[in-house]
């Protein structure tokens, strides 16, 4: 199983779950998920963690920003050059699938190619990517996307959100709470 991360779900991981770690077990594991490559975390989301809600993510996690815990582990994934399997397909699927076409006709030509750039580059897009690639490398591992994004968009963006795009590319996606319900071992106890 690799599993790729997203900004939201780090920050419920330190606001909801770690609290009531007293024992640390959450946290080690996490930990441990990270040091493997079984949790990947891009670069672009320890960018977003750092000026997120106070960078309590990095507080938390101080492993994150680590540097001999980065270096020992090749943390965090560069995503500047990850591209999509099948460029061609997936650019005309951004711009027919991928996008609120109510919002993008609300553009001209030169805004929506400006929005477009900047969604290409975003953390949500680096983590899209990252997933259909270690799809296309190891198609028999399962691989998920944890969001706590739904796919309902109410937001007014531009592009869908990676629920939506996700379910189009047949990219698997689960909340933090299915995530830690997927690891052995882990029960909580509420005293």
């Amino acid at each position: 199983m690799k599993v790729v991360i997203d900004t939201s779900s780090l920050l419920s991981l330190v606001r909801y779950y770690l609290p009531f770690d007293k024992k640390t077990i959450l946290f080690q594991v996490f930990r441990e998920k990270i040091a493997n490559g079984e949790i990947l975390v891009i670069d672009k989301i320890i960018d977003e963690c750092a000026y997120t809600s106070k960078g309590i993510v990095l507080i938390s996690l101080s492993f994150l920003i680590d540097k001999n815990f980065n270096k020992t582990n090749n943390l965090p994934l560069n995503t500047e050059f990850v591209l999509p399997p099948s460029p061609a397909k997936f650019y005309r699927q951004v711009d027919s699938q991928f996008v609120n076409g109510v919002q993008k006709n609300r553009l001209t030509e030169t805004q929506y190619d400006s929005v477009k750039n900047d969604f290409m580059n975003s953390a949500d897009m680096k983590l899209i990517l990252t997933s259909l690639t270690l799809i296309k490398d190891n198609p028999t591992e399962e691989v998920f996307l944890v969001t706590e994004e739904t796919e309902v968009s109410n937001d007014h963006k531009v592009f869908k959100k990676i629920p939506a795009i996700c379910s189009q590319l047949d990219i698997q996606t689960i909340n933090i709470q299915q995530l830690v319900d997927k690891f052995d071992g882990i029960s909580f106890e509420i005293l």
